[in-house]
């Protein structure tokens, strides 16, 4: 069953409002939102269900595109087919990352933008990040490719930011030639 989540539209103007820091231990509330946000991402990547509930496939999902200010996103990615890794990842910070940067080459996605974009989004090859789980223990990430960008991606959303903010109007393939597509 699909859990009953809605995603903000890129027109609403909360996701442009930067999220808050979470206090723990978790509400019950946050831990079902988690729950929920995981389960509609793996269903999102899975034909069976993109086609019963008209799903648009989806590979994070911050908070604030529920309409919920707080620093958490989740990520669930899948490994092999029907086989997926999930993150649950709570005010996060960049430790570090590469001097590469890469895009993705059909552009990336985003589950509260509803329309074709062009362009491309410079982001790092590999970054380092510090964050909590949903039990508040601290953990290190470290992350490349695709799950780097995924990771940059929701870490924008946190700071009231769309990735069709990153992308220069006039020239959108801005400095395509000094970045690896991926």
């Amino acid at each position: 069953m699909l859990p009953k989540i809605k995603i903000l539209d890129e027109k609403s103007k909360i996701l442009h409002t930067i999220s808050k820091e979470v206090k723990f231990p978790l509400t019950e509330d946050d831990k079902k939102t988690i729950q929920d946000a995981l389960k509609y991402l793996e269903m999102s990547q899975i034909d069976e269900y993109i086609d019963k509930y008209h799903l648009r496939s989806g590979m994070g999902l911050a908070f604030i595109q529920l309409g919920i200010p707080k620093r958490i996103f989740v990520i669930v990615n899948e490994i092999n087919d029907g086989e997926f890794e999930k993150y649950v990842i709570i005010n996060p910070k960049m430790i570090s990352h590469s001097e590469e940067k890469i895009y993705v080459e059909e552009g990336e996605g985003c589950l509260s933008v509803n329309r074709p974009v062009n362009g491309i989004v410079p982001r790092y090859a590999r970054c380092k990040i510090e964050a909590y789980d949903e039990n508040g223990e601290l953990f290190t990430y470290r992350v490349r490719e695709d799950l780097s960008i995924a990771f940059q991606h929701e870490m924008d959303h946190l700071d009231g930011i769309l990735f069709v903010d990153k992308i220069d109007p006039k020239n959108p393939y801005k400095n395509k030639n000094q970045m690896r597509a991926i």
